[in-house]
């Protein structure tokens, strides 16, 4: 389906290339008023410059707006400097707030400010408004276009304040009640609204118990929020409980996208570098990597020559038993492995915020717990399998049945108390990456393999 949905795209492109360079803009028009917003923003990142430009003039304000609403910064700037200063003025007049401070926070502070000379008065506010607070946060992803409605309106005066003022905002599904003072006291939705008696006050059918955030607070901990109450907006507040804006619920498919990818490139041992510089060149792409690689895989490279020297510690075993040798990748691998997937489960759950009180002590022994009874069957396996394959002492079979279950064991509790530790210092949990904890259970696993064999075998062997 990715495959054929990727060819329908490549088709749209060729006919809208097509179209441009033959100068046929009312066929132009005509075949791209059919073509989605999303389509569309695809399809203008693969044109060239020129193409571009002629493109967006073939749109109609409206949807030029939403187009440049979600298309990268840098191909934003690039159009918006090249359309006439009316079009610029009324693409702008028609964009939301809040996509234009984000598309800001991207650009350089010449071009930001170049860019709000051309909105009016009164958004170029509202943009610098948005612009005070940090991108990651409420404030940052807030939008102030929204409808807000007194607690002494009746339902019939909310109503034509709708039709008066809805056009300009984001959306009016959940309508949020001020009070005299402008903080926030209630939420109603439309349809509560619409259904109610004319002269019935806001007052008398709002609800209440509203839920919110803080301007300050991270947009992860806002995600969390919305998800957790499947809302479709969220009223923004201060620290006096006065009503500054809304974030909506595509604002936060965004985050968690975003989250989800930076999360998952922490664990890697990369970085979101790698992600943002897609659309470069080869040359910005190659260098991004390397910058946001070679760090954890310096750290890597140390552990693994502290590896190294815990081996050449115990030279005189491995002189004496060379066979020994041979079992120190499989250990490495099983207690890897292990430790992986406990980090994978606990991150994730810390994610969601499954995580809390009780919980934590609940999931250092379920991983335990599982880290224990894996290994003893593996280690079972091992251990079988070291003395019937490799034709080796009962002895020395049962040091590295011993060896894995006590290393699967140390990893899983690694992997588990790991993150839950850097939760509590307040580094992100993702950064106990799959390099971090395999570095640590590597030394973790030798130390305990040659530490039983130096133990166990003067007796057994």
């Amino acid at each position: 389906m990715q495959g054929l949905f990727e060819e329908e795209l490549k088709v749209l492109l060729e006919r809208v290339s097509h179209y441009i360079d033959q100068g046929d803009i009312p066929a132009l028009q005509s075949f791209i008023d059919h073509i989605h917003s999303a389509d569309l923003i695809e399809i203008i990142e693969d044109l060239n410059e020129e193409q571009r430009n002629i493109l967006i003039k073939a749109l109609d304000t409206e949807e030029a707006a939403e187009v440049l609403e979600n298309i990268d910064s840098e191909v934003f700037s690039q159009i918006i400097r090249a359309l006439t200063l009316k079009d610029k003025r009324d693409i702008l007049d028609e964009m939301s707030h809040d996509d234009i401070a984000d598309h800001l926070n991207e650009l350089s502070d010449e071009r930001g400010e170049e860019i709000m000379t051309y909105l009016d008065d009164d958004d170029a506010d509202d943009v610098r408004e948005l612009l005070i607070y940090d991108e990651d946060t409420a404030g940052g992803l807030m939008t102030t276009e929204f409808v807000s409605l007194e607690e002494e309106f009746t339902v019939a005066e909310s109503i034509l304040y709708l039709q008066k003022h809805a056009p300009a905002a984001e959306t009016i599904y959940y309508l949020f009640v001020i009070d005299e003072y402008e903080k926030l006291s209630g939420v109603i939705s439309l349809r509560d609204l619409i259904i109610g008696d004319s002269e019935d006050k806001v007052k008398e059918l709002m609800n209440t118990r509203v839920i919110s955030v803080n301007v300050s607070d991270d947009q992860e901990e806002v995600a969390k929020v919305v998800s957790k109450y499947d809302f479709l907006a969220i009223p923004v507040i201060d620290d006096f409980d006065h009503m500054k804006g809304i974030i909506t619920v595509d604002d936060i498919i965004d985050i968690l996208e975003e989250e989800a990818t930076e999360d998952m490139y922490k664990f890697a041992g990369a970085s979101e570098l790698e992600a943002d510089a897609y659309e470069e060149d080869l040359g910005t792409r190659i260098w991004n990597s390397i910058r946001s690689r070679l760090p954890w895989l310096i750290v890597t490279l140390f552990g693994g020559m502290l590896s190294a020297s815990i081996i050449a510690s115990y030279q005189d075993a491995l002189d004496s038993n060379a066979i020994l040798a041979i079992f120190i990748p499989i250990l490495a691998g099983m207690g890897g492995n292990v430790g992986t997937q406990s980090s994978t489960i606990t991150v994730r759950n810390i994610a969601v915020g499954n995580i809390t009180g009780i919980e934590v002590w609940k999931t250092i022994i379920h991983e335990m717990s599982v880290g224990l009874s894996v290994g003893l069957f593996c280690s079972t396996i091992a251990l079988f399998a070291s003395f019937f394959i490799y034709d080796i002492s009962p002895g020395l079979a049962v040091v590295v049945g011993l060896a894995m279950w006590a290393n699967m064991f140390v990893a899983s509790t690694i992997g588990t108390v790991v993150p839950l530790i850097f939760k509590k210092i307040g580094v992100d949990p993702a950064v106990a990456s799959a390099p971090f904890i395999t570095m640590t259970i590597d030394l973790t696993g030798l130390t305990i393999y040659f530490t039983l064999v130096v133990t166990l075998m003067k007796n057994m062997i």
